[in-house]
């Protein structure tokens, strides 16, 4: 893939494409997607996107293949070198992050633990992502 090194977060063209289909198809051309890590899941920490109108202060603006991308300075610090992509298989498709930060991930790969985070507690519920 032919991404900017320095970039914390870059985007299959894929991926932007399929980002760009939903700004159109939800009337929201203007807006960019919020890619951010919150405590939770089953791995310890999991991803979250959503779509924003504006950057807010101290935001990361990433700009490529005509999305924009928004990422916090906490967040950052966990997606560094990170990049989205969109698979599609015979169960549906969905985005994926490929995290070089993440030494452990759930079987569906929304959740992830890196090596600054001691292991999750045990839990008896499972992952919980419906796989």
């Amino acid at each position: 893939m032919d991404m900017v090194q320095d970039q914390v977060v870059a985007l299959t063209p894929l991926a932007a494409d399929k980002i760009r289909g939903l700004l159109d198809a939800k009337g929201l051309p203007d807006y960019g997607l919020r890619v951010f890590v919150q405590g939770g899941g089953c791995s310890g920490l999991s991803y979250g996107m959503a779509f924003e109108d504006h950057a807010e202060e101290g935001d990361e603006i990433i700009e490529q293949n005509g999305v924009q991308l928004f990422v916090d300075q906490i967040s950052a610090m966990y997606l560094g070198g990170s990049v989205i992509d969109y698979t599609e298989s015979l169960m549906g498709g969905g985005f994926k992050i490929e995290n070089p930060n993440a030494i452990s991930s759930c079987g569906c790969g929304h959740s992830f633990r890196t090596s600054a985070q001691s292991a999750p507690a045990a839990s008896s519920g499972g992952c919980g992502c419906g796989h």
